[in-house]
């Protein structure tokens, strides 16, 4: 058994059982790639993957075993690099944060350009998305950092750790009927088309428990994952938008109102999180700690120790997190 074989399975799950894309990704040979694998299965004596012709169809509930202990295996080969690059070069390298277009565009841009005053040598990637791209980014190894609030039950892979609340807001045009009302309640809401997050209706998201305690059914007449993009939608008269209250800019956005939304959804709590048994360098503790003040190098170390993710959150019951 060859670490490279092990590489090999991995990367054909990655790559949804093409091995062409493989063996282009991995800058090799696709009949290369093949040979490997059957090799590894001929010594294991099981098939890692089912076939139709020369085709990948499937993995094994054999070949799931096999390819789980191998994605260990190799974050943890990963990880020795990782402690090699932290004694011989501990301010180069890379960080690849997942998350969404919210915390991309409004709440990351003053700490990403710190992080990069600070270690111009290290390459920052960031990859955005909706929270289960983000999880899988995470998950697969593509990322070191998820930062995500919403359908925190995908990220069961991972370490959360709380960073911050934040709180929602109604946006309408000026000239919108609820423009001039004040303590609007949530069947008001619910008389006007919504425009919000395409992961907003997620049944766990608050958006959804609101209007499910009052017995309402909403009509979401458009969704995205850019608050950008449905604050556009908002100013062309499609719906009552429903986004979060960072992503409101005095400036850009004055042609619209911003109604605090406070009363009517409970604030959601963003973390930032991590592979169990991932290796974190310097940077990656510093960068924490500049994204959430309360994340110390000890208390991230702390957390990691618990292991258990319901065991972190009671961790951080009695701290009070900063609200955005």
């Amino acid at each position: 058994m060859k670490l490279q074989q092990l590489r090999y399975i991995a990367e054909v799950v990655k790559h949804n059982l093409n091995v062409s894309s493989t063996a282009e990704n991995l800058y090799t040979s696709q009949p290369g790639i093949s040979k490997q694998v059957r090799m590894l299965e001929d010594e294991l004596g099981i098939q890692i993957f089912g076939r139709s012709g020369k085709h990948l169809t499937h993995v094994t509930p054999a070949g799931q075993q096999v390819i789980d202990i191998a994605n260990d295996i190799l974050s943890k080969v990963d990880s020795i690099k990782k402690v090699s690059e932290e004694y011989t070069k501990p301010n180069q390298g890379e960080l690849n944060i997942a998350t969404t277009d919210t915390q991309a565009r409004y709440a990351l841009p003053q700490i990403i350009r710190e992080f990069i005053k600070r270690y111009p040598k290290v390459n920052l990637h960031m990859h955005q998305g909706t929270p289960s791209q983000i999880s899988e980014q995470a998950a697969r190894g593509y990322a070191d950092f998820a930062i995500a609030t919403e359908a925190m039950h995908l990220y069961t892979d991972l370490i959360m750790l709380p960073c911050y609340h934040w709180n929602r807001s109604i946006v309408v045009t000026r000239e919108h009927p609820l423009a001039s009302r004040t303590n609007i309640t949530i069947e008001d809401l619910a008389a006007y088309p919504l425009v919000t997050y395409v992961f907003g209706f997620d049944k766990a998201s608050e958006i959804e428990k609101s209007f499910k305690r009052a017995n309402l059914d909403p009509r979401v007449v458009f969704s995205a994952t850019s608050a950008d993009v449905l604050k556009t939608y908002v100013r062309l008269g499609l719906g009552v938008g429903v986004i979060a209250s960072m992503a409101i800019d005095p400036t850009v956005d004055k042609d619209l109102v911003a109604i605090d939304a406070s009363h009517l959804f409970a604030h959601s709590t963003t973390k930032i999180g991590f592979r169990r048994g991932s290796f974190l360098r310097g940077y990656m503790y510093d960068f924490m700690l500049h994204f959430a003040p309360h994340l110390t190098r000890d208390v991230v170390e702390k957390a990691v120790a618990l292991r258990d993710q319901q065991l972190i959150d009671e961790m951080f019951a009695d701290i009070a997190l900063p609200v955005r």
